[in-house]
């Protein structure tokens, strides 16, 4: 039995991860610091947790040599819009030297073990050609991209100077009913569900003509594992290649429980973000035609998929406490 070890695991693609290497057969053991618990509560019993561990070297020397993992996914990672800002050091430090601090324990460590590093689209920042690919120039415009482009560096360097099997997995844009509040697909779906019930008027968001490469997590961690089955390590961009606006996202969100987002949604101008002069859009073609990878949730299956999910989420909460005000 193989053993994998998730940094993050209690985050949206963690718990999915998770999911995926039990039906696999793996012993599956993963960090949390400070996460809500309810994306693994499911599975809880199945794995193993190391709670409020630090992804230092010291920490992170112990939880390897204790645990002996086969794999290891890093996906620890401060990733909101509003964290990126209020703490720059702190984005650096989780998702960056956090990165070098785990590839310099299994070089020390182990070099059998196999590391997936979680790289973002948002490396490329200012993109000098769209789609992306593996070859595109990196250059992060803020501080998630900087921490991510240092850490894909790293990754490289210690993958081809020093004997590590270490992939970075270019994720774009990917979605779930476990996503976080704070992102926009999940305050639309959210928000959908909320007027279709009663519950709110409105609902406010920025730039509807804004464009994002947007997949499903579920699709987007597989990728992940099958890049650390394979013979030599390589980085990979994981994408859709299509492109959708916010305007869009809207339509089948609303269309989907009868109602025409036109009639509520209000762009405010304290929500709009700064210009995005660049689509990031990616191109998976290596993925797909290496790996055998492809997604198999649609655009439209993936904002049905989570406004079903929000709708849900409500009705039962409403069921426990009638009178509650958790979700307005």
């Amino acid at each position: 039995m193989k053993t994998a070890l998730i940094t993050g695991i209690g985050g949206q693609d963690g718990s999915y991860l998770a999911e995926l290497l039990l039906a696999h057969g793996y012993r599956v053991v993963g960090i949390m610091r400070g996460q809500k618990a309810e994306n693994i509560f499911h599975i809880r019993e199945r794995i193993e947790i190391v709670e409020n561990a630090s992804l230092d070297e010291t920490s992170i020397e112990k939880i390897v040599c204790t645990y002996e993992p086969d794999e290891i996914y890093n996906l620890a990672a401060r990733a909101s819009s509003k964290q990126l800002w209020s703490d720059p050091i702190a984005t650096a430090e989780l998702n960056g030297v956090a990165a070098l601090a785990l590839l310099e324990v299994v070089h020390r460590v182990n070099r059998g073990i196999r590391v997936l590093q979680a790289s973002s689209s948002e490396i490329f920042g200012n993109a000098v050609i769209t789609p992306q690919n593996e070859s595109t120039p990196i250059q992060p415009r803020n501080p998630y991209g900087v921490a991510k482009a240092f850490a894909q560096w790293t990754t490289s360097i210690y993958r081809e100077q020093r004997g590590v099997f270490a992939c970075s997995c270019i994720l774009y844009n990917h979605e779930s009913p476990r996503r976080g509040m704070e992102f926009v697909t999940r305050k639309i779906s959210h928000g959908a569900a909320m007027i279709k019930l009663g519950l709110a008027g409105d609902l406010r968001l920025g730039n509807l003509d804004s464009r994002r490469d947007w997949g499903f997590a579920g699709d987007y961690v597989r990728a992940m594992w099958l890049m650390l089955q394979q013979p030599t390590p390589e980085d990979y961009i994981v994408a859709t290649g299509e492109a959708h606006s916010v305007r869009e996202f809207c339509e089948i969100a609303f269309s989907h429980v009868g109602l025409s987002y036109e009639d509520y949604v209000v762009q405010g101008r304290e929500e709009l973000r700064g210009p995005e002069s660049v689509l990031l859009l990616g191109d998976a073609t290596k993925a797909k035609r290496i790996l055998g990878w492809a997604p198999s949730v649609s655009f439209e299956q993936l904002v049905k998929m989570l406004v079903d999910a929000d709708l849900k989420l409500l009705a039962e909460s409403l069921e426990t406490d009638p009178s509650s005000s958790k979700f307005s």
